[in-house]
């Protein structure tokens, strides 16, 4: 799955890793019932609601999209304890690389498994990696009942205010 990048971004969002849909189409956050892209629009990241199928138009905004893990599965609880940790320390030198603002990753579980903090909350993090800032977001999948289209929007907006600075 190609990531969808540039450097010196605002945000670089990234996913757990592609689902099948995604996979098959060749467009992150694919699957019908994933609300990243209603999210983005909503929490003022984008200026119109985007289809999976325009992500190239994101580095435009000063976002881009990545994922910890590559391999496509179709649900996430698929992934190795291993294949989050090289994950991590694939994510991190594409970060030092592009020097995104913000590194936004979408899950908190997958972060904790990524970059060994089991503490670790929703919110912005205090690692750095290089000049980049993190905060971990809800994960935007429609399996994550726990946080509303509503509540994650206004997560990602804090996201949004902390990367405009």
């Amino acid at each position: 799955m190609p990531d969808v990048v540039a450097d010196g971004l605002r945000v670089l969002f990234c996913g757990i890793n592609p689902g099948l849909m995604t996979a098959a189409t060749g467009h992150h956050f694919a699957r019908p019932g994933n609300r990243f892209w209603p999210v983005l629009h909503l929490s003022g990241f984008t200026p119109r609601l985007l289809k999976p199928s325009e992500q190239g138009e994101l580095p435009s905004y000063g976002l881009g999209i990545t994922n910890v893990v590559a391999r496509a599965t179709a649900r996430a609880d698929e992934l190795t304890a291993e294949e989050y940790v090289e994950g991590g320390r694939l994510l991190t030198t594409k970060v030092e690389r592009l020097r995104p603002r913000w590194l936004a990753v979408v899950g908190v579980t997958a972060y904790r498994a990524a970059f060994g903090d089991r503490k670790a909350v929703v919110g912005p993090q205090e690692r750095t990696i290089g000049t980049s800032r993190v905060w971990v977001l809800p994960n935007p999948s429609g399996l994550n009942a726990h946080w509303t289209a509503a509540t994650m929007a206004e997560e990602f907006a804090r996201l949004r205010v902390a990367a405009e600075h």
